[in-house]
């Protein structure tokens, strides 16, 4: 019991006992009636005094019995204190187990609840583990059954390629196996016009291999790309059919994860059109879909030695590339042209062909000398003997042009999201040493002297006064290709035009000629290619191209270059101060004491340059004389002297691709192509042209390396 509790209590029992005493000192006792009795000898009664003592006693007695209960009270307050304390104590234990108890219970049920959670997430876990296992076995296994990829020293490897067998059949001869020389094909009334030609080959096939490396800064990159469309010294159709391994494509590449990518070796040309961006990877060219190795006229492409920096951006692309340089020269050189040097067959002992296919002899009269012979009457009469000279004309393998300075080209594509387009622009250098004193007419008739005039009909051959040329040579060109038709149908057109841009083309037409003077003299070239492309399945690919390749005509005929005919015998003397000249030897000239020498007529003017007005393409319009051209075997040389150069090539070709299988194992694809050629010939003298059309058809069945 607490202070305030003892006091109050105190207070209580002082309050009794003050009215206890109050009480007792203001009551009167009752009066008490006096019955007569006996009166006995009774003792005297106590007194006032005695009863006040009496009652203080008493009142003593229950003050101190209050005190002793008080004490006992308060003991006992004290005890309920004491047991209230240690009850609260208890109570308070008490609590603090209810809440140890509640506290464990929570920590039980959280311990509870995140043993749940980690048994939940241990079965996830497991399951996950299970399924990361079976993924990563499946994987594993997957990878040594049939692996995307071959590691090697930190470097992936990629296999790829195909094996094909394909057929060709044209409607006029070529002798070019499946590619298709667009350049050569025959033109009307040659031997090969009239025979058609059936091919079969596997030579097509093909292996690639890329090798690929990460680094901190970026990827490094290798491929190599070949196919069997080279031809050895001896390789042929007879029984082996052993055609060479052909360097196809082979360079290496740095990029950094900016994008920004160095690469050198044997390249698909930046000229070349891509499916996205610039890329050099053979899978990102954009070639026509044909079966035809030389692809389709029209189709702008090479695949040379370059170095080449590019830099690609999200939807756009630069680049800008040094690439290996090739001439292609044709002139009709006649007259008094000065010889140039430009170019040769590979040296002997070096890594170009030094090979000569074919050495074509012409012999010509120079000139007539005297010659006294007694005829069937025993008279002495005097002959007219031509004298004659013979030059050789050679074709070579490779002929190789000695080239000043690599082809420039730069390029940049964009894809803003709706197709894919590029501009181009391409710069080249010739050059070559020109020898003023080496003409056509002084390799024949240099230092002789005509009969009949008395003049000089050519100068002596000399190689004073020799000098260098050079000419600046390129164009620009561009392309897209959008899709329509919800990207069933893909259009694309490209096109490019310039002096000396020739090459670059499917057809491979001139870059350069010769003028009068010998000085190099750019063609220029245009080259064009409209592509259709569908895929009506997934499996199913059509397409259609129609392209064509231009050289223009590039004519000196009229600008003084002049040659000389062969000379006519005449028997010359002077008779009467006069010089006389007659074709038969007169029995007066004899007597004058004359003698045969060679007379020429006015020179005409002479087919310089490319296409020349005045060439003469007579040839073009009879048949030639089967097997005789060149003279060397009967059966196997095809006739043919049309010399009409090239004016232009057309091709319209389709065909279809179907993918009989494409899966894990690989891919199985099927192609049929066809293609209409017309080539036509720059027309000459007397408007003579040439022109020929060839149908062809190929087949194509291919099996892929997944």
């Amino acid at each position: 019991m607490n202070f305030k509790q003892k006091t109050a209590a105190a207070a209580i029992l002082a309050v009794s006992l003050v009215v206890s005493c109050g009480f007792a000192g203001a009551q009167t006792p009752p009066v008490k009636k006096h019955v007569a009795t006996k009166k006995a000898n009774t003792p005297p009664g106590p007194t006032v005094e005695e009863q006040i003592q009496s009652l203080r006693q008493e009142f003593q007695g229950q003050i101190d019995n209050l005190k002793g209960n008080l004490a006992a009270k308060d003991e006992e307050v004290k005890q309920a204190q004491q047991q209230a304390a240690d009850a609260q104590a208890a109570a308070a234990k008490a609590q603090a187990a209810v809440d140890a108890q509640q506290q464990a219970a929570t920590d039980n049920a959280t311990a509870v609840t995140t043993l749940q959670s980690t048994v939940n997430d241990l079965k996830s876990n497991q399951v996950s583990i299970v399924t990361t296992m079976s993924d990563e076995t499946a994987a594993i296994k997957k990878s040594i059954d049939s692996p995307d990829t071959l590691h090697y020293k930190g470097v992936t490897l990629t296999p790829g390629g195909y094996v094909a067998g394909e057929t060709v059949w044209r409607s006029k001869a070529t002798g070019g196996d499946i590619p298709t020389a667009f350049n050569a094909l025959p033109y009307e009334h040659a031997d090969a016009y009239s025979l058609s030609e059936f091919f079969a080959s596997a030579r097509q096939s093909r292996i690639t291999l890329m090798a690929e490396g990460k680094t901190s800064w970026g990827t490094l990159r290798g491929y190599y790309e070949a196919d069997w469309l080279g031809t050895g010294i001896t390789s042929n159709n007879n029984q082996s059919n052993s055609y060479v391994l052909r360097q196809r494509v082979l360079w290496g590449q740095a990029e950094t994860k900016n994008h920004l990518a160095f690469t050198g070796g044997q390249l698909w040309s930046l000229a070349t059109e891509d499916k996205k961006g610039l890329s050099n990877i053979s899978g990102d060219i954009m070639t026509p879909q044909t079966i035809d190795p030389n692809y389709v006229v029209g189709f702008v492409w090479a695949r040379q030695y370059g170095f080449r920096v590019t830099k690609s951006f999200s939807k756009a692309a630069i680049g800008f590339s040094v690439e290996n340089p090739q001439l292609l020269y044709t002139a009709s050189l006649a007259g008094n042209t000065p010889y140039a040097v430009l170019g040769s067959a590979g040296a002997n002992g070096g890594n170009y062909n030094a090979a000569i296919s074919t050495c074509t002899p012409a012999t010509s009269i120079v000139n007539y000398t005297n010659q006294k012979q007694t005829d069937s009457a025993g008279n002495t009469v005097d002959i007219a003997v031509p004298v004659y000279k013979t030059l050789n004309g050679c074709a070579d393998i490779a002929t190789l042009s000695f080239n000043q300075a690599p082809d420039v080209i730069v390029k940049a594509a964009f894809d803003p999201g709706w197709g894919h387009y590029e501009i181009l622009g391409i710069v080249g250098f010739a050059h070559e040493t020109v020898y003023p004193g080496e003409t056509t007419n002084s390799n024949l008739y240099g230092g002789l002297t005509d009969i009949a005039t008395g003049a000089a009909v050519a100068p002596a051959l000399s190689t004073a006064g020799y000098y260098s040329d050079s000419i600046v040579l390129g164009g620009g060109g561009a392309s897209f290709r959008v899709p329509i038709a919800g990207n069933k149908l893909i259009f694309g057109g490209k096109a490019i035009y310039g002096p000396g841009v020739g090459r670059y083309g499917a057809s491979t037409l001139a870059d350069v000629t010769a003028d009068s003077s010998g000085n190099l003299a750019p063609i220029h070239n245009g080259s064009t290619l409209w592509t259709l492309e569908a895929n009506p399945t997934p499996r199913l690919a059509l397409y259609a191209n129609y392209g064509a390749d231009y050289a223009g005509r590039t004519n000196f005929a009229n600008s003084g270059a002049t040659t000389l005919a062969a000379p006519s015998a005449d028997f010359c003397a002077t008779v009467g101060g006069t010089l006389t000249c007659s074709s038969t030897a007169t029995a007066a000239l004899v007597a004058a004491g004359g003698k045969w020498g060679a007379h020429w007529g006015a020179p005409s003017a002479a087919a310089v340059g490319y296409g020349s007005r005045v060439l003469s393409n007579s040839a073009c319009n009879t048949n030639a004389n089967p097997g005789y051209n060149g003279g060397g075997s009967t059966g196997y040389i095809p006739g043919g002297s049309c010399g009409a150069q090239n004016r232009d090539v057309q091709e319209i070709t389709g065909g279809y691709w179907y993918d009989i299988y494409k899966g894990d194992r690989g891919r199985l694809r099927q192609s049929f192509q066809y293609g209409y050629a017309v080539r036509e010939g720059w027309s000459g003298a007397a408007g003579i042209g040439a022109k020929g059309i060839d149908n062809m058809f190929w087949t194509s069945l291919r099996y892929y390396l997944p």
